[in-house]
Order: structure tokens, then C-alpha cells, then sequence
């Protein structure tokens, strides 16, 4: 008995000192976008009329070991035989030796073009113009387009061909050769900032030559100008989201619901308890997101009655769906919108759920 004690406790020891490349996920919290977090309104919109709502259309967030916490192997082990927790392999969550700095910069990006993208969304849906065009996202540095082109920077054109998504910039430059000379249509950062804050169009555009240079790419004689090319917007009224201590892109879907429900009379929950999750881009297409599994046990520890599941998430939720949570299949904001209507009605039957097949 002795010998055996000593045993466990050596064994216990040594897994608490026995660290293992490995990180944790667990549900985090989840917030109604029709309410108040910390005080204030989730989504403020002002010079448009709103409407009152009920009900909740809650995000929904995973919470995650930080970068540079190093598990040790008796966390693992109650990780695994915990059901509401997820063990995972620290690379899936940092790739690359990435830093806490670096997936905390990266994700706040994300977190805000996921706004950006779910107002653009909304308004669509609503049939509210929004005015778009292409901008120089970020410039490399070290790069033949550093000096010559900055952030902000408005795209016109490329080589005299106009360009209407952030697509057409790269197809653009890769026409030619290594070496070549490329020429952008620009409206400079500032004079479109000015233009933005005095309501009117912007002017004095101009051209700028780069030479292009040989994409790092191996075996790749790709050419590049080392740009990213990407959208900005004015929006006819203003749309605020607050709430901090968030990332990444993965509320885009709850965020533009919430607009459209504020911004339209009546209630699109109808009084209901519906979370959800779901990437959004500005034409309304939903995407998958990560841990998937832990946010349907956070909605569902919280009350929710009906989950927007992205399609491509379907079938990975569907395999251990928490008791009374319906999971409803959507893949547009359209999708999302059907199902809120039978929601709000009761045709529950109605709805497109999720199985294990997707």
C-alpha cells in the first residue's frame, strides 16, 4: 500500500512538471446582440429611425489557453474526460510559432472587417445602398510598392483596366512577368478621407509605375507588387458595434441579424432564444467557423432554444448536440432569415436542421 502511494504521487508529480504541446477550448461567454453588454448598447445605430426588439440573437465565443501557456500532461488528461472542454494540438490554434501579440492583432482584424462585412450585409438585405470601392488593405515592407503605394490608398485601376473587387488587382498584376512595370490608378488616402468627411466624391486621382518583383512562392515565377488589396464603405447612417475583449470574424452572421432586427418593425426572434455563429461576407454568405462543439454548449448553458449552425459545421455539431437546442442550417443571411420567420411563427417543423451528414 505504502509502495503504491508513493508510486501515484510520483506519478502525479511528474505529470504536473511533464509539459505536452498541447492547448485547451471551452465555451466563453455569449452576448445578445439586441441588448446591453458592460453597460452599454451591442449594436448603436443613429440617423436612421429604429424599432424596439425582443428576444435574443446571441454570439457566441470560445475561450482558449493563451499562446505562450505551456499544459501539463495532468491538465491534458482532465481536458480529455471533460465533456464540455477540447484538447487540441497547440500548432491549431497558434500555426507558425505564433505569438499572444500576433493572434491577438490578427484576430482584433479579423473581429473588425467581420463588422464592417455584417453592416454591408445587413443593409443589403434591407435593400440600402451602401457605397464600396477597392483599397490597398496593407504594403509589405520591403516591397517594390512600399513608398509608392500606402493603406488606404483607393484602386481605380491596373494598367488602365478598372477594378470593381479586391480580386481583380492580383489577377491584374499577375499578367505579367517579374520585372515588368505595372501602373495603379490611385485616389490617394487622404484626399479620399477628406472627400468622406465633406460628403463628396473624391478627385485627383493619379498614376503610380511599380516594377514588379518575383513572388517568394518556390518554383514560382509569380509577379507581385507586394500589396493586399481589400474593400471600404460609406454607409448612408451610422452603425456602431461595441464590445470589447472579443476576435476573430465569427459573429459577422449574429451582428448583421441584430442590425436588420433593429433596423426593421417587429421582431425577427419573436420573443424566441436564438444564438448563433457563422463568418459573413458583404453578399450575405455565410462561413464556418472553430469550436463549433463549444459554442453550442455556451448557448445552450445560457437558455438558447434554436443555434444558426453554418453548413459547414452542420454535421461536426450535429454529433453531440447539447439536450433541447435545435440546430438550423443556414449558408446565407437569406437562410437565416427564413429560419427566423418559422421561428417566430412556431413551424418548427419547417426548419432546415442539422444532421451528421451535414
Amino acid at each position: 500500500m505504502l509502495a503504491s502511494t508513493l508510486i501515484l504521487i510520483a506519478l502525479l508529480c511528474a505529470g504536473v512538471f511533464i509539459k505536452v504541446p498541447y492547448s485547451e477550448m471551452s465555451p466563453g461567454p455569449t452576448v445578445n446582440t439586441l441588448g446591453d453588454h458592460e453597460g452599454e448598447p451591442v449594436l448603436q445605430i443613429s440617423g436612421r429611425k429604429t424599432y424596439p426588439t425582443t428576444g435574443h440573437l446571441n454570439m457566441t465565443t470560445v475561450r482558449v489557453t493563451s499562446a505562450d501557456y505551456n499544459m501539463n500532461l495532468v491538465e491534458a488528461v482532465y481536458g480529455w474526460l471533460a465533456h464540455d472542454n477540447k484538447i487540441v494540438p497547440h500548432d491549431t490554434l497558434y500555426p507558425d510559432g505564433k505569438t499572444e501579440e500576433q493572434s491577438t492583432q490578427e484576430n482584433a482584424e479579423e473581429f473588425s472587417q467581420s463588422q464592417e462585412s455584417a453592416k454591408v450585409a445587413a443593409l443589403k438585405e434591407l435593400d440600402i445602398p451602401v457605397k464600396s470601392w477597392v483599397i490597398v488593405s496593407t504594403v509589405l515592407k520591403g516591397s517594390p510598392a512600399e513608398g509608392r503605394l500606402h493603406a488606404g490608398d483607393v484602386i481605380k485601376a491596373v494598367d488602365g483596366t478598372a477594378v470593381k473587387a479586391p480580386d481583380d488587382v492580383a489577377k491584374l498584376v499577375t499578367k505579367h512577368k517579374p520585372g515588368d512595370k505595372v501602373v495603379f490608378t490611385i485616389v490617394p488616402a487622404k484626399e479620399q478621407a477628406a472627400a468622406e468627411k465633406e460628403n463628396r466624391t473624391a478627385t485627383g486621382t493619379k498614376d503610380v509605375t511599380i516594377t514588379t518583383a518575383k513572388s517568394d512562392d518556390d518554383g514560382s515565377d509569380r509577379a507581385i507588387v507586394g500589396i493586399s488589396a481589400g474593400t471600404d464603405h460609406t454607409f448612408p447612417f451610422t452603425v456602431d458595434i461595441k464590445l470589447a475583449d472579443v476576435g476573430g470574424p465569427s459573429a459577422g452572421l449574429m451582428f448583421a441579424l441584430g442590425i436588420v432586427d433593429k433596423l426593421t418593425p417587429g421582431n425577427l426572434t419573436g420573443g424566441k432564444f436564438v444564438a448563433g455563429t457563422g463568418t459573413i461576407d458583404d453578399d450575405g454568405k455565410v462561413g464556418p467557423i472553430g469550436g463549433i462543439e463549444m459554442k453550442t454548449v455556451g448557448a445552450r448553458d445560457k437558455g438558447a432554444q434554436y443555434f444558426l449552425t453554418p453548413k459547414d459545421n452542420c454535421a461536426a455539431a450535429a454529433k453531440d448536440t447539447p439536450s433541447g437546442l435545435t440546430l438550423v442550417k443556414v449558408d446565407t443571411i437569406d437562410d437565416a432569415m427564413g429560419a427566423l420567420k418559422d421561428i417566430s411563427a412556431g413551424r418548427t417543423s419547417d426548419l432546415p436542421k442539422c444532421t451528421t451528414k451535414g
